[in-house]
């Protein structure tokens, strides 16, 4: 007898009428499985944006030679304006009809994509364009991160969305280093490759990559229709009916109307969220060019020693999500939130240039001008240093590698802890009701940073320097720091703010 009774008090989904332990336990196995398809999409979702980045800008200089670094720019780019436009379309979309759906639709888009990516080398002509476009389609596909985050809102309770959220960002995180990985496991086939004929299909290691994204969409696809099941729970684990198809006033009955949603909590969540992912997709822009202006590095130098300190900042980062589990069930998510901006203002602190050693010019050192015509004309030859058209070069001094090392270690703990906790903190404040469509914001206000801060630091660090951009970047993160805290007390679960649980 005892043994029903602990099972009862154990069981995250109770009911409100009495059901079997048996039926509890097999609902409780069906919610999990079906959250761990949904942990499944999100890393696929970052391992399709990430499996072809490292040979994005060969395979489109071998496709078309009128190709230049600044349409690379723009076909980086066009993956998160892709999914800045489908996050809150595909939102909507959940919000009135089965999550399935739309995430059967986006994969198929997204794996579609992939495959007109392998062949848009085959036009004789504007095969940049084609390249272009596909990539943006495979981020439109990739617009399901908000159903997927919706889901995982709704089918958890308070206590178990914290843990539920860490696990799909540490899956997040997962995909971002395997895609390199898996891109580099496939160069064996060389840039030849293999012609499959009777399809007119180039298997190379710039098309592979992206084939392999298609085959892993294909087996999404079946997760989703075979295992995949409609679940939600109320905030303290009590099943929530199954909702298959919804009218818009059996969406507005769900919550009730006088307990509307903190829209102040809603928009500083995002913006927030959009302060976060800007700093990162600076941070990542730039690595490269930053390392090469201050070390000296040439390009293979820079690619091979930032591409381990990535992949050591990603399993890291899957460190520090195991880590906030247990942080924020002691202290809760907006201080974790609140320390982990902190970590990001020491991290790009760290960076500001001081002392009285400067960085190496680009030919500073040559004083024969035929000897530099000569070098010039070498196409073995490879010039490093701050380049002589950068001026703050001459007059800015050298970041130190040790700097440049210690700010990618505090950003890598402070990013995925702000990551993690912005969409716990909002699925919380939103409540019960469909989060599709404000998790399709969320999502899309994070495409925008991506897409927003590759241009932001580009120009300002080209033409101010590293100086300039940093400090910029410290007084965003100073701003979002002031913004929590003049809004922490509103920043809680729904629940909570209407008076249902004591948090």
């Amino acid at each position: 007898m005892s043994q029903f009774v602990d099972s009862d008090e154990n069981t995250p989904l109770l009911r409100d009428e009495p059901r079997s332990d048996d039926v509890n336990d097999d609902d409780y196995r069906s919610r999990w499985r079906s959250i761990r398809v949904m942990y499944f999409t999100m890393f696929l979702s970052s391992v399709g944006f990430t499996i072809v980045i490292t040979s994005l800008w060969p395979y489109l200089e071998k496709s078309d030679d009128s190709a230049d670094a600044t349409f690379l720019g723009w076909v980086v780019a066009a993956y998160s304006l892709g999914q800045m436009v489908a996050s809150p379309l595909f939102g909507l979309w959940s919000n009135y009809r089965r999550r399935r759906e739309p995430l059967v639709c986006s994969i198929f888009i997204n794996l579609s994509a992939n495959i007109y990516y392998a062949y848009a080398s085959l036009p004789s002509t504007g095969d940049k364009y084609h390249i272009l476009i596909s990539r943006a389609f495979v981020g439109f596909g990739a617009g399901n991160v908000a159903v997927v985050r919706s889901y995982v809102a709704g089918a958890t309770s308070l206590k178990e969305r914290t843990n539920a959220m860490a696990n799909m960002s540490a899956c997040q995180a997962l995909g971002f280093i395997l895609g390199p990985a898996l891109q580099a496991c496939l160069s064996f086939l060389g840039e030849v490759g293999y012609t499959v004929e009777f399809i007119q299909l180039k298997l190379n290691m710039y098309t592979a990559p992206a084939l392999l994204a298609a085959v892993f969409g294909v087996i999404n696809i079946l997760l989703v229709a075979l295992v995949l099941r409609e679940h939600r729970v109320d905030d303290d684990g009590r099943r929530i009916q199954a909702i298959n198809y919804l009218s818009e006033d059996e969406v507005d009955l769900i919550e009730d109307p006088e307990e509307t949603i903190d829209q102040v909590a809603a928009y500083t969540s995002n913006v927030l969220f959009f302060i976060v992912m800007f700093i990162f997709a600076v941070f990542e822009t730039i690595a490269t060019p930053l390392s090469m202006d201050m070390f000296a590095w040439t390009r293979r130098e820079a690619v091979f020693y930032n591409g381990i300190i990535i992949c050591c900042i990603g399993f890291e980062s899957i460190l520090v999500f195991l880590a906030v589990k247990v942080a924020a069930q002691r202290v809760g998510d907006r201080p974790v939130l609140l320390a982990g901006l902190a970590i990001i203002f020491c991290g790009f602190f760290i960076l500001l240039p001081w002392g009285n050693h400067y960085p190496k010019i680009q030919w500073a050192d040559l004083k024969n001008n035929s000897l530099v015509s000569q070098l010039s004309s070498n196409s073995s030859f490879e010039s490093t240093g701050c380049p002589y058209d950068q001026t703050w070069c001459q007059y800015t001094p050298a970041i130190h590698l040790a700097q440049y090392i210690t700010s990618d270690f505090l950003i890598g703990v402070g990013y995925p802890a702000c990551n993690v906790m912005s969409y716990t903190l909002y699925s919380k404040i939103l409540g019960p009701k469909p989060q599709g469509v404000y998790m399709g914001w969320l999502t899309a206000s994070g495409s925008g940073a991506r897409t927003l801060g590759p241009v932001f630091v580009s120009h300002v660090y080209t033409l101010l320097g590293p100086r300039w951009a940093f400090t910029i970047i410290c007084i965003m993160v100073a701003a979002a720091i002031v913004l929590l805290s003049f809004v922490y007390h509103r920043l809680i679960a729904f629940s909570v703010r209407h008076g249902r649980t004591i948090e």
